[in-house]
């Protein structure tokens, strides 16, 4: 059995109130498991040792909401709003070939993995054919992360030209993939989980319901679904629409739920149910306020996690969503203080809130808080190792780890990750990637550097482009407002 052994680092340690303690310590990790948390533990026979002087360890980060498959997209979206966006991005996995799934898949999760994310929920809407999701699942196996890997019944784009989306988002091969990839699970010595993606609630409750009952009687504990309340698309509640169904339980994560009600907050908490916020998303597309530091809905924080949700607009880091919820928050706040002409006398919001967000409620969100999300004797080894002396880190490192993983960090200060027991980043680089032998037909290859799958994700990028360049974006977006039922009406420039 494979062992590591942290020596001397400073360890983020969780305790039964969610406060973060830092602690200096050795951890040993045996297999995929964390053994012991003690200092001055003696390296057993055939340990791998890793000098943690000077650097904190902190749980791995949990990105609850994420689009992976759509790295070639990146660059697209930086001044676009979310109607744009829905044919610009979301529709564009019709022009993806299998082998452009692949790439895209893996090199979301590679940027993920290289940002310290160990868990994600990918909610995986390029189900274009039985192939495309075939070997998202490949691809994020080959990576090394844990994923629970949310299949989607995609509404399918039918025709560009003239453009026109499929009238049968449930045709009969999506459901029995579904079926044959349930009986698959788990995949990667079980670090990638199904779940249930599924935004089709205009089919109709007998609809909704059947498809739900059929992934939990597979096996599926978590299902996400999209909840944009607004005038972009709907002002009816999701969260009402599944209690009113009957299915909203603890198994419901929800993206987004910005302009939420109170009713909803009460009835998440009631059920167990959680949700994904993703703040970069929301704040630039105008879907409102990032529900998880609302004050004004009670027990949202407690319910709340963090997503990235299109790593083709933003960066796929989690503490930077960590911060940017803290600071919008903290923004908000003091200016209802600067309106009345007064000052706060506290800050809003805590470093630590922001931090528990991307680590143990993420956890919580997706039902493995007894496995991740922490650092803990028996829990899986998820973690992260950050250069405490780097440019940003030093000082703040030695004063506040907390603080400093959240306020002062980047990718580039992140020299290790660890998931399930295994290194996946080593001295700041990726490490070699091998390839699951579902996909290693489709792509020719069994191993895998950052820089092979970097030169892929340029060549896939430039064949789409070449697709992209003809497609007439602005009657796509005309079909997409009508076929949404969305009041143009609504849609202005003028406050």
């Amino acid at each position: 059995m494979a062992s590591l052994l942290l020596k001397g680092g400073t360890a983020l340690i969780h305790d039964a109130d969610d406060h973060v303690k830092a602690l200096k310590t050795d951890i040993l990790i045996e297999g995929n498991k964390i053994a012991k948390i003690e200092p001055e533990i003696s390296a057993p026979p055939n340990v791998e040792a890793i000098d943690c002087t000077d650097k904190i360890i902190s749980p791995g980060f949990v990105d609850t909401h994420h689009h992976v498959w759509q790295t070639q997209l990146k660059g697209r979206h930086a001044d676009q709003l979310l109607l744009d966006y829905m044919v610009t991005g979301n529709m564009q996995s019709s022009n993806f070939t299998p082998a452009d799934i692949f790439w895209g898949e893996l090199g979301g999760c590679l940027e993920a993995l290289s940002a310290g994310t160990t868990t994600l929920v990918d909610h995986a809407h390029l189900n274009y054919s039985p192939s495309a999701s075939k070997l998202a699942i490949s691809a994020t196996v080959s990576s090394g992360i844990r994923s629970i890997f949310c299949y989607c019944p995609t509404n399918r784009v039918a025709s560009w030209e003239p453009f026109s989306l499929s009238q049968q988002p449930l045709e009969p091969w999506v459901l029995a993939t579904l079926e044959e990839l349930a009986h698959q699970a788990p995949f990667g010595e079980g670090r990638v989980t199904l779940g249930l993606a599924f935004d089709l609630y205009f089919l109709g409750e007998e609809a909704v319901a059947s498809v739900f009952a059929k992934a939990k009687a597979l096996g599926v504990g978590t299902i996400t679904s999209h909840y944009l309340r607004n005038v972009q698309f709907s002002l009816a509640s999701t969260v009402e629409l599944l209690h009113g169904f009957g299915l909203l339980d603890e198994s419901i994560l929800l993206s987004h739920a910005t302009n939420a009600t109170v009713e909803d907050a009460r009835l998440l908490k009631e059920a167990g149910a959680h949700v994904s916020c993703t703040p970069s998303t929301e704040l630039q597309m105008a879907l409102g306020q990032p529900v998880c530091f609302r004050d004004d809905l009670p027990g949202m924080q407690e319910q709340s996690s963090l997503g990235i949700d299109c790593h083709s607009n933003n960066a796929g880091s989690v503490v930077g969503e960590m911060r940017l919820a803290l600071q919008a928050a903290r923004g908000m706040q003091n200016e209802k203080f600067v309106e009345k002409g007064k000052a706060p006398k506290t800050v809003n919001k805590t470093v630590e809130e922001a931090f528990n967000l991307g680590t143990i409620q993420g956890a919580r969100a997706v039902g493995m808080e007894g496995q991740i999300g922490s650092i803990a004797v028996g829990k899986v080894a998820d973690l992260i190792i950050f250069e405490g002396t780097s440019p940003a880190m030093v000082c703040a490192a030695q004063h506040e780890p907390v603080a400093a993983v959240v306020l002062h960090s980047s990718p580039a200060d992140i020299e290790t990750v660890i998931v399930d027991g295994k290194i996946r980043k080593a001295g700041g680089q990726l490490v070699k990637v091998e390839v699951d032998e579902v996909a290693r037909k489709e792509i020719g290859k069994a191993v895998l550097e950052w820089k092979d799958v970097a030169r892929e994700l340029l060549k896939s990028r430039e064949a789409l482009q070449e697709k992209i360049e003809k497609l007439d974006f602005a009657e796509a977006k005309k079909v997409v407002m009508r076929d949404f039922h969305i009041d143009e009406s609504k849609l202005t420039d003028e406050i």
